[in-house]
Formats: C-alpha cells, structure tokens, sequence
C-alpha cells in the first residue's frame, strides 16, 4: 500500500511497514499522555505481542492494518484498521455481522490528525469489503474496546482503556454516532453489603445444592475450560459478543496466569455443576505504571516481587457469567452475591484491598446493573462504541 498524503502538505499518513514502523506505533502515547498523570503506561512487549501475527490468536481470524501520520517526519497519530471472520460470521443485530469492520489503538495530536486517521482506516475498511465501522474496539471486544467519555479524572485498572478527552468530538466530527455504552462501576468494600444482601448470601450458603469454590492453579487448563464454557454460553447473546477461540483461551490464560490467585476466581455449582464464575485481579496498574513500559533493566524483578504477595488498593472484576437458562431466575442473582462476597472477604484480607471496580457493563445489561445497584456500588467510568456506514 502506498503512503497516503491528506490534508495538508505536511502531514503524511503510511501503513506500519517493518520493526522502526512498530516501535514509533507503540511509543506514540508516551508524547500524547506525557503530561497526563492519570495515564498507565502499558508494557511495550506485551504491546509488541498484541500488535504482532503469529503471537496473538486474534490473527488466526482477524486482519489488521496500522497506519501512522507523520507531520515534517514527526510521529503525531496512529490507528488500526481491521476486521474479524468470527464478528462478520455474528447476527448483525447482535452488533457486529457482515460487512462490519472495526479501528482501534487511536491516536492523535490535533483534530486534522484524528480526521485524517480515521479517514484513512475507513478507506482501507471499504478496499477489504466492508460496509460499516464499529469502533473504537482495541483490538477485540474482549481487550479494550470503546472511549472513555468519562471518568478521565483517575487512572485506569488493569485491562481498561484510557482516552484523550479531546478524541470524542474528533470521532463524532467524523460522522459517527453512539451504538453502545460501556459502565464501569466501583465501590468501598471496606464495609459489608446491605442487609438484605446479607440475607440472600447467608440462606445460600445454607442451600446444600450450592457451592462457590475457588479455582484449582494446579488444574489451570481444565478450570480455565469450565469457565469458558461458561462465559461462551453466559454472554452469547450480549451486543458484541464474538466467540473466544481455545486458542485464544490458552493464550490470555498464559498472560493471565501470573496475577490469577487461586482466592479470587471463583466457580458456582448447583447439583455438582459449574453454572456461574465470577473472575477478580488485583489492579496490575498499580505495580507498572512506575515501571513506564520498560520490564528490562529491572521492571521485571520489581513485577515479580510484586507478584509473589502483592497489596494493592483496588481489585478488578472483569468477567462474570452466569448459564443463560439460570439468568433470569434468583438463583442467578444469589450465586453472584455469593461470589462477590466471598471475594470480597478474601480481598480484604489478603490483600489489602480496599475497593473494587466492576466493569466493563453493557448499558442495557438489566441483570448486572441491577446487582451493582444493590450493592450501593456507583458508575465511575464511561466507555462508548460509535458505528458509521460506509
């Protein structure tokens, strides 16, 4: 593909083409954030990863392209352009579907920048067939996907995505609009849960039909396998959802398995059948955002001792899933009150923690929403998904 020249004279947007193309696309936001403290500066090799084919699953069904722009030679903005098979093969009311293309990872210095970006990711988008865009989404809908509209005012946790609030109006000036929006919720888990909440997590503990385990590590691949089975039937018919390959699976799980603490993730059984499992890390954020991106010289070692007993202020719940034919009854609610409670026993006490933050959540995820109001817990951020035909 050739380097594409937009908008003014100076500024020249070119498709990533070799390793010194890659390494100025993963910099980038070290000149964009530089003066933003709420900023977490993400590992560059796990970066690398992300961005590469051969070492992100993704691939394995998804092609993508990154683009830089240039102004006078210096690097002022990024994005991707891709598309998944597993997405185009959804329903389209379900959110994705075919002709649906994403772009992502996006960066910019100035509204010209921005225009000229995404311009750019929804030209190739058109040369591969597609028909309409939905994003941000970086790169799957399982990382990073939307804008943060709110909430910039402290950092991310652990897998949550952080914006410039400058680039809402410079998607919305390219003719996109709202489809979904993402909360993401925190609360004190310093102190209990209403009474009644009380009440519905003491009668379930009395129920000899239910169980809440913690996950066996020393049985990684096969508790990881129930929890996926959950999660691929639990969400298979939220707005978004594309199916987790094992690949993918085993790749995240390998990534993962580091801050996976075997009191943190825990399994709902009814009769001696998994129904339910609700994931918790403690904020990752925490121990690298010092380490500015950098492992080498002596990240690393300062990670893993880090990891070895690690006292954070906020734990993270990124997934929880319950078998679609128990979501609309009690029982759905009563195991996640369950699990939510014995995790947060378990934070408070090893591990210091002092809040939680829940998320991301479908807007119009009823079920959820409902049980992160009953337990007096508040939006804190707010992410969001614009869609335009092409």
């Amino acid at each position: 593909m050739k380097a594409a020249a937009v908008a003014h004279s100076d500024l020249v947007i070119t498709p990533v083409s070799g390793k010194g193309d890659l390494t100025a696309f993963i910099d980038l936001p070290w000149a964009i954030y530089a003066n933003d403290p709420n900023w977490v500066p993400p590992l560059k090799a796990e970066m690398r990863e992300l961005l590469t084919p051969g070492k992100n699953p993704f691939f394995d069904h998804a092609k993508a392209q990154y683009f830089l722009a240039r102004r006078n030679g210096r690097v002022v903005g990024r994005i991707s352009a891709h598309y998944d098979e597993l997405a185009l093969a959804m329903p389209r009311e379900q959110g994705m579907g075919p002709g649906t293309g994403n772009f992502g990872l996006f960066e910019a210095e100035d509204d010209v920048v921005g225009a000229a970006l995404i311009a750019q990711a929804e030209q190739w988008l058109r040369e591969q067939g597609m028909t309409r865009v939905v994003g941000p989404i970086s790169l799957s809908i399982w990382e990073e996907p939307g804008l943060l509209v709110a909430g910039h005012d402290h950092p991310p946790t652990v897998m949550m995505g952080h914006d410039s609030p400058a680039y809402q109006a410079m998607i919305e000036g390219a003719g996109y609009q709202p489809v979904k929006t993402l909360n993401c919720y925190e609360l004190d888990i310093t102190s209990g849960f209403p009474p009644l909440i009380q009440r519905i997590v003491a009668s379930g503990h009395k129920n000899d039909r239910i169980r809440i385990r913690k996950v066996d590590k020393s049985k990684f691949d096969a508790e990881a396998a129930i929890i996926l089975n959950i999660l691929n039937d639990a969400w298979g018919r939220n707005w978004g959802f594309v199916p987790i390959t094992d690949a993918e699976i085993a790749h995240t799980g390998k990534k993962l398995k580091p801050i996976v603490f075997e009191d943190l993730i825990m399994i709902a059984e009814v009769d001696g059948e998994p129904v339910a499992f609700m994931m918790t890390l403690p904020d990752l954020n925490e121990a690298i955002k010092p380490l500015n991106g950098a492992l080498f010289p002596f990240g690393w070692a300062k990670l893993l001792w880090w990891l070895r007993k690690p006292k954070v202020r906020t734990m993270r719940v990124p997934l929880m899933g319950v078998l679609q034919r128990l979501q609309a009854s009690r029982l759905a609610s009563q195991l996640a009150f369950m699990m939510i409670e014995t995790i947060r026993l378990e934070a408070l006490a090893h591990y210091g923690a002092t809040r939680g933050e829940i998320g991301w959540v479908l807007d119009d995820n009823q079920g959820m929403n409902a049980i992160a109001d009953a337990i007096n817990s508040k939006v804190n951020k707010v992410y969001r998904i614009y869609e335009k035909p092409l």
